[in-house]
Parts: structure tokens; sequence; C-alpha cells
């Protein structure tokens, strides 16, 4: 097994890679395994959890190998993101896909022939292409990356059936690696997808479904609306996801949501693909705080801080709760998972349950729907509730990170009511459903009841004093810790277990479970565990928005904020310091690091009070740089232009882009250096661009680049917006 330490080619170990392209100074966990597995040519299999690093897995063998890794991805919406956060890192990507026009496909495969392509995205359907598969026989493969890997399995909670595309691959590729990572598979769908790709002897890795940063909480469904607009309102100012049953009620939440004043859009497949396509560009690029999905819609959402992930109706399964709630704190920072939860969604679910016509597959969605259930009415540890469902025991009695754990939910003695509930379903001889027998408790006068004798039983109205709401809460509870159990029948009834007759006959206690921690509580949790000095991190925030806006990527493209955070909290002003931050690798210190570093120098110079740490992060050097160097970037592209340099060979001398030299321009000029940006934009280029800005009412290049029609690059626009700016400024 090859690992960190080991050399790879040319001397180059996989954790310089990782330091020096990456900017990580240490593998996560399960990581470095699956890295030197790949390089040595293994097929793999991981389960990783969302925001566990599965991509890097694939990256980083992908720019060390020779040939290019085909990276399949389900969502074309998604690749975009994907290739964009790649090139930001340094990595050579491109994807291919429906929504390119024929000459940017033609263009894509001949840099993929050239061997310039180190990350070719490509969705499943490709693979149903002749052409397509004819022309992988050209490329060199290095091997091929399947994400979303339980798409391919029909257990699995999001089969799609153009992965079984994907089986061919062992023979269209004969000695090609297959890797596949899935965030999310039980054992039964783990064994179907390596069966179904015909793995040979994969490497696996079924990592710890553990998302310690998230915190789980479940709370009774009444006003469901004003509910969510409370808890959106409480966490302003961070971005969320939430998910609705129907397109109908994502259209009426999304609405209501934007009548109160929140920037919120809609998400489904009814919209045109236009409209969802600019929604998600919205959301991403943070000009909207909440997207308001269907459950059974994937996302093409790469963010990586969602802060809260919010379902307001009940999912079907676990699996795809756990994969949606997965969206949130992607970047590791603390994020909230909020269920509301009302019995009235089961029947709307198993509605379309009933609908199945094969029989097997109908009881699993049974099986589904009712772990589903048990895990919103559990009166135990949430979190040991969703691991036990993927089989992995969870070692602590509490884990305080949900609502049971942390007392916002409060144990109360019901027993007497279980008895009531109990005795109801034992005296009607256990063969009737949840409805029924909360119609005798309550003393409902239905004709069924009347039929049926059941309003002389004993305890026929002995809980009318109480609305039914109540009695479906302690039902839940009941079947949640095993005293009630439901069949598998297409309608359910319920049975007595083996604890029911303790609490019928014995007197055994039953505690059932009361809401609730409010969504307050949330947000102070999250701004708590942040770390790093708060309104550093806001104009870190806004400066990353800013370049965002100008490259037309996402902000979490250039920096998470779990790399923001680490800034604000060492306050690194310096290469050297830039450097150690978790998250900034070589191309990014390049691109960005003295941006970042001017804001966060002007910042301590107005915040005497703060003091950097006496101990900032430590790593090694970087490889095949100066260990220790004072010099902004931007001054050393200074010394060279001053030299009579021009900027290309500047770009080739220091083993950089052009683009980013153009930064080092852009900084210099609102240094106040004496740059002559006539040596690059025309005089008559200069006035047009500077009318387009005056023109647009804004300071954005990408509006200005648009109304050129091609006419004006992004560079020219860069440079004469400094020197406006400048010039303001004077």
């Amino acid at each position: 097994m090859i690992t960190g330490s080991d050399r790879v080619t040319g001397g180059t170990t996989t954790l310089a890679v990782l330091q020096e392209v990456f900017g990580f100074h240490a593998f996560r966990e399960n990581q470095e395994g699956l890295v030197g597995a790949v390089l040595e040519g293994r097929d793999c299999f991981a389960v990783m959890p969302t925001g566990g690093g599965k991509s890097l897995c694939y990256q980083l063998p992908a720019h060390m190998l020779e040939g290019t890794c085909l990276v399949v991805s389900p969502l074309i919406s998604l690749m975009k993101d994907q290739v964009d956060a790649a090139v930001a890192t340094g990595l050579r990507a491109a994807y291919l896909n429906s929504s390119q026009a024929i000459d940017e496909r033609r263009f894509v495969m001949r840099q993929v022939l050239a061997n310039e392509i180190d990350l070719l995205y490509v969705s499943p359907e490709r693979f149903a292409m002749d052409s397509f598969v004819d022309a992988l026989r050209e490329i060199k493969i290095s091997f091929v990356a399947i994400d979303e890997a339980h798409c391919i399995s029909e257990w699995g909670h999001d089969f799609r059936p153009d992965y079984l595309n994907l089986a061919s691959l062992s023979s269209t590729l004969p000695g090609v690696p297959v890797c596949a990572f899935t965030a999310t598979a039980t054992v039964n769908v783990q064994d179907d997808i390596i069966a179904k790709l015909k793995l040979r002897s994969p490497y696996r890795v079924r990592a710890s479904f553990n998302r310690p940063n998230l915190f789980y909480r479940v709370t009774a469904k009444q006003r469901i609306e004003h509910q969510i607009l409370e808890f959106v309102r409480q966490m302003s100012g961070e971005s969320g996801i939430i998910y609705r049953m129907t397109r109908k009620s994502t259209e009426v939440t999304a609405a209501f949501l934007v009548a109160n004043g929140v920037k919120a859009l809609p998400y489904h497949a009814g919209l045109d693909d236009a409209v969802r396509a600019q929604n998600q560009d919205a959301f991403n690029c943070d000009e909207a705080d909440v997207v308001v999905a269907t459950i059974a819609f994937g996302m093409g959402i790469d963010k990586s801080d969602v802060r809260y992930v919010v379902h307001g109706d009940l999912p079907k399964h676990l699996e795809g709760y756990y994969q949606e709630t997965g969206r949130a704190g992607r970047d590791g920072e603390p994020a909230t998972c909020l269920l509301f939860f009302s019995r009235s969604d089961i029947p709307r679910i198993r509605y379309f349950i009933d609908q199945i016509e094969d029989e097997d597959e109908r009881k699993h969605a049974q099986r589904c729907l009712r772990e589903m259930a048990s895990y919103a009415g559990t009166h135990t540890c949430r979190r040991s509730h969703l691991l036990a469902y993927f089989g992995e025991p969870y070692p602590d009695a509490q884990c305080g990170a949900c609502d049971v754990c942390t007392g916002g939910v409060e144990k109360v003695e019901s027993t007497r009511d279980a008895q009531i509930l109990l005795s109801a379903i034992y005296r009607s001889r256990e063969r009737y459903g949840a409805t029924h027998i909360i119609d005798i408790v309550s003393g409902a006068n239905t004709q069924r009841i009347r039929e049926q004798g059941h309003d002389n039983l004993k305890t026929f109205g002995a809980g009318r004093d109480k609305p039914k709401s109540h009695w479906f809460m302690i039902l839940d509870n009941l079947i949640a810790q095993g005293i009630v159990v439901q069949t598998d029948d297409r309608f359910p009834i319920l049975r007595l277990a083996g604890p029911a007759r303790d609490v019928l006959f014995r007197g055994r206690d039953v505690f059932v479970l009361k809401q609730e921690e409010s969504a307050r509580e949330s947000k102070k949790r999250v701004q708590s565990e942040i770390l790093g000095d708060p309104g550093l991190f806001e104009e870190l925030r806004a400066l990353r928005k800013q370049l965002a806006d100008d490259q037309g990527t996402p902000p979490f493209v250039i920096f998470s904020d779990r790399t923001l955070h680490a800034m604000a909290h060492y306050f690194p002003t310096t290469d050297e310091e830039m450097g150690k931050i978790s998250g900034v690798g070589h191309h990014k210190l390049e691109a960005y690091g003295t941006p970042f570093s001017q804001i966060i120098d002007a910042y301590l110079a107005t915040h005497p009070e703060l003091k950097k740490p006496a101990s900032g992060p430590v790593v090694e050097p970087r490889r095949g740089r100066a260990a220790s160097t004072k010099r902004p970037t931007a001054d050393v592209t200074w010394d060279l232009i001053r030299k009579g340099l021009g900027l290309e060979e500047v770009a080739r001398l220091r083993g950089l882009s052009t683009g980013t030299i153009f930064t080092h321009v852009e900084a210099l000029i609102l240094d106040g250096k004496p740059v002559d940006i006539g040596a690059y934009v025309s005089p008559e280029q200069q006035e047009r661009i500077a009318a387009l800005f005056r023109d647009s009412g804004s300071e954005k290049l990408a509006l200005v680049v648009e109304a050129s029609k091609g006419s004006v690059t992004y560079e020219e626009a860069r440079l004469v917006r400094a020197a406006l700016q400048q010039a303001a400024q004077s």
C-alpha cells in the first residue's frame, strides 16, 4: 500500500501534493488509504459521509497519475461548480454534458486527447452513447471515479436507471481501475453496488456515518409555514435548505417566506431548466439565503456553508433523510437539521407506496417509512438511532448534539395514557390500524366503530379529554420504544410487543418526549462554536463574495467558511502565515493570498486590541518554495514589472497563470503603485470599459464583460476598475 510517506513519482509524495496543491496538512481518516489504493491501480469502494473528503480521494491521484480520470457525476447542474472548484485549486479539469454547444464539447475532447485534462466530469447518460464509448478507447484513462454510486442500486434511496450503463465499465475499459464513492449506503446496498459494477477485489472503506458538527432536532408540525418562517428568521444571515413533499408546497413555502422579507427561491423538477439553474446560481452565490426544494428531487447544490436543513414534511426513508441533512455543514462547521413531524404525513406517503405493484418493493418501502417515523418519534439519542440504521453503534449514551440528549425535549411520565392505548389495541384483538385505535380512545362516533361494537369497549372514550394529536404522539413513542409494532400489510395494523404486557399488567413506567428547543438556541449554538473574530470574518466573507462575483463562481469555490474562520483566528498577514491556513494551497495562495492578507492587515491596524495567537497553525514548509518569506507575492511581481518584463513573461518566470499576475497588478494599483495600465489596456479600450462600468451602475466585472459582447476581457476590466477606484480615492 502506498502511504503519504512513500515516494510516487519524481520524489513527490502524496503528503507533499496534499499540502502544496490542496492546502491541507494532514489526511482525514480513510483518505490516505484510499489515495494509496487508487495510485496502486486497485478498484475501490468507499462509503464516506458528506463533508468527509471523498472528492480529494480521486482528485489527488488524478493530479499525480498520467492520463485522465473520468468522474461520473449524476447532476449536470452540479458539474460546473465541481469543475470551478477543481480549477480554483489548480487542477486541470473540465466537464462534458448536454448543456454545452457542440463546439464546446469538441474543444474539451481535443484537450483530453492532447492529455491536457486530469479530471473529466461526465454524466452517466453518456455511457449509453456509442460514439462516447468509442472515444474512450482513444483516451489514456488513469481510472474511473463514480460519485453518488448508490444511484446504481435499486435498493438505494435515489436509484437512477442511467447508472445501470456503468455496469459494462469493466468490459468496456478492461484493466482500468473503477472507484465507487457514496455518502450513504446500507450494507445490502453496498454489496449490490459492488456486484453491479463488477468491482474486482476492491479496497473497501466504510467510514463512520457520524457527522459530529450536525445537531438533530424534531418538532411537532402545526402551522408549518409560520414555524419555518420563525426558524429562518432566527437563523438570519445564514444559508439554509428547506425540503417540502410536493412542488405545490415548495412554491407556497417559498412565496410565504418572500412575502415576509426572506430571500428565498423554489427549486424543483417542474421549473423551467433555465429558472432552476438561475435559482441554484443565486443560492450558491449568496444572493438568496434559502432554497426551498422537493424532497424527491436531487439537488445540484455543492455549497459548503449551508448552516441548516429543514424538513417541513416527513421524508420517505432514513437514507434519503441522511443524504439531505448531509448538505448542511459540509465545511465541518456547526449546522442544524430540523424535522417538523406530523402523523398526517404518513398516510400521504403510504398512498404512493400502495401504488407500487411489486410486493417486495412495496414492503421494502413500507419498512423504510416505519423506520423514518420511528426516528421522528424516538425517545433515545437521535444520532444513535440514525447510525444504528446503517449498522453503526454509537459508543456513548448521549451524543450532546440532538434535542433528546441536550434537554431540548423533556421526558414526561405517561404510563396511564400508554395503558389506555395498549388496552384499546388489546381489547380490539390487535386487528386495527392507528386511526381506528385513536378513534376508540377519543370516543369518536364513526360508523366503523358502531359496526364493530367498539363503542362498548371499556376504553372507548377514555381519552376524549385530550386531542387526537396527543394520542398519535403517545402512539409514536410506543412504536419507537418497541412496545407496539406495525405489520407490513398494505393497511398496517397495530400489535402488542413483549414490553406491552409489562406496561399493561405489571405497571411498568412509560416516558414520552415533549418538545422543544427554540430556534434561537440553534442560532446561539452555531455562533458560539464559530472560530475567530466575527467582525473580521464578515469582512473576509465580503471580500470572498466580491472576488467570486468578479469571476462568476460561487464564493465557496474560493475559500470555505472553515478557512475564513481560521484566518479570522490566526490573522495571517504574510505568505508564510497564509500558507499554513488549512485550505490555502499554492494556487489559491498565489491567486488570493494578497487581497486577504491586506484585509487582515488593515483590520488589525484598526483593532489594536487584537493580537495574533502565540502559536499559529504549524505545518512543514511547502516543497519547492522558500520556507519563509515576509514579502507579499504582489511585491515580487512589482519588482519584475519595473524591470520591464511583460505580464506573460512575469507569469512564465514565476510559474503562475497570467490571470493571477493580473490580480497582482490590480492589488498594486489599489495600493497606490504607479502602474501604467496603458501598457496592458489601450486608452480607447479604457474609455470604453469605464463607460460600461458607468452604464451598469455596478463594479461587477461579469456585468461589464457580458455587456461588451466579447470585446472586453476580465483582465482588462479588472485593471480599469482598479484605476477608477484608485482615482476616486485620490
